[in-house]
């Protein structure tokens, strides 16, 4: 994502919410190259990314040195390799997966960091006792005159039709993207959060790229009332077509965990609804929330014999489908990915859901979906900063953390909630709806704001 820097003569850096690239050296290539990005800051804190280039030798097993200015910066957390800290110098240590440096080969860590003043950026990278201060070769600069094409006003229109394309989803450019937004509470207890003002907000003051739309079929939804709730679903896709943001239509079951119970009214709301908005450039479909309970093969059976039927209106649309254990990749059932891995959907342009709640869900499902993003076309179509519940204390640390990683592994995501739920997973202060202003910052909650900022930073679309 684009980024401002500004320029810290005394390291010889870029710094800020961008990249920091250590001093390179502009004739041949060196042992490495480390590019490091604080993503977050905040009174007493910060999150960083760390991106490792081997220019050296093949290495398998790696150790990378990381020298702060003083020891009042402390790495708290952090993912895709083993921590440690001593004195004003960390340590990360490579994992199973990613113990493999080929020549040119890179690998992305990451951290969250205390700190109680000074500057956040090391002063220096050692990968295996090698200080990293190499570049690829010498940097050359060119000036060129060119007509910038027009900038497209929303993702929709920057991004057009989207597909699935190996492991990543892209864009009408067949180019890989990441959507950012966020997902309804369910529609039959927060319609009132969801009309022109809110969408408004969503699209202008968050910048969000995504609006879910999350249709649950028990609990009050779907089942008492079809018609009513395919037609709020298909008002709501009109609101967020308006505004240049993509619908994921989500079918959402959770109670009784097996889709298959609701199998017929699947079909009938999805030839339904993908009848109506095929035309559509802006419609994913969603077409089971979290199977739980369920083997992956009676998952992926119903979704064998519903995705044609979305295919009998609507083509070319990306469809996703739930996985095992609250779509957690089976990973709270205690399996993993390879059961999809080895056993796929029989469908094309499809993705696979994958759930977490931040303050539950840590460093396992982290290194689940770090291993299977190379393998599988991911997308978290729901995540909380708080306990799987949808309640409980928010976790700031463990957000950031999947945040940056999904940054990384560019897979798109919405969160839980787009609502004033009296709940901590709620984006809105409790009562936010009554009001009618949707925009600002007093009217979120510690959440809300977190992942505004987040959501609201540039877009990095390419448009060629």
């Amino acid at each position: 994502m684009k980024r401002s820097t500004a320029a810290v003569a005394a390291l010889g850096v870029v710094l800020g919410a961008g990249a920091v690239v250590l001093p390179q050296a502009t004739a041949a290539a060196q042992g490495c190259r480390v590019d490091y990005t604080v993503t977050s800051q905040w009174q007493g804190g910060f999150q960083a990314g760390v991106k490792i280039t081997n220019l050296g030798d093949p290495v398998n097993g790696w150790s990378l040195g990381i020298a702060f200015p003083s020891t009042s910066q402390r790495v708290t957390q952090g993912w895709n390799a083993t921590w440690s800290q001593s004195g004003s110098t960390a340590t990360a240590t490579n994992t199973d997966w990613n113990r493999s440096l080929a020549t040119g080969g890179s690998t992305d860590i990451g951290f969250v960091g205390s700190w109680s003043g000074g500057n956040p950026t090391p002063t220096s990278f050692t990968l295996n006792g090698v200080a990293c201060t190499g570049s690829t070769g010498p940097t050359t600069t060119t000036t060129t005159t060119t007509t910038a094409p027009p900038v497209p006003r929303n993702p929709v229109e920057a991004n057009g039709q989207l597909r699935v394309c190996g492991v990543n989803l892209c864009n009408q450019h067949n180019r890989p993207i990441q959507l950012r937004g966020m997902s309804t509470h369910g529609i039959q207890w927060f319609g009132k959060c969801y009309n022109n003002a809110s969408l408004d907000a969503l699209a202008t003051d968050w910048k969000a790229d995504l609006f879910r739309i999350a249709m649950y079929v028990q609990e009050q939804g779907y089942e008492t009332n079809p018609t009513g709730f395919t037609n709020q679903v298909n008002s709501l896709v009109d609101l967020a077509e308006a505004r240049g943001l993509y619908a994921l239509i989500d079918f959402h079951t959770l109670t009784p965990g097996d889709p298959n119970h609701n199998l017929a009214r699947a079909k009938t709301f999805f030839a339904s609804v993908a009848a109506r908005n095929a035309a559509k450039k802006n419609v994913i479909y969603e077409i089971a929330n979290e199977p739980n309970g369920v083997s992956w093969a009676g998952i992926k059976s119903y979704a064998e014999q519903v995705i044609p039927v979305i295919r009998a209106a609507d083509p070319d649309a990306v469809i996703i489908v739930g996985t095992r254990a609250w779509s957690s990749l089976g990973v709270s059932e205690g399996s993993n990915e390879t059961e999809v891995v080895d056993n796929p959907v029989n469908a094309t342009n499809i993705m696979y859901a994958f759930h977490f709640y931040a303050a539950s869900h840590k460093d396992n499902y982290r290194a689940t979906v770090s291993r299977a993003a190379s393998r599988l076309p991911l997308f978290v179509t729901e995540f909380g900063t708080v306990s799987a519940t949808g309640g409980g204390a928010f976790d700031r640390a463990s957000t950031t953390a999947w945040l940056d990683l999904l940054d990384q592994l560019k897979i798109s995501y919405a969160n839980w909630t787009y609502s004033d739920a009296d709940e901590s997973s709620g984006a809105f202060r409790p009562g936010t709806c009554n009001g009618g202003t949707y925009t600002g910052s007093g009217v979120l909650t510690e959440s809300g704001a977190l992942i505004k900022s987040r959501i609201s930073t540039p877009d990095d679309f390419p448009t060629s």
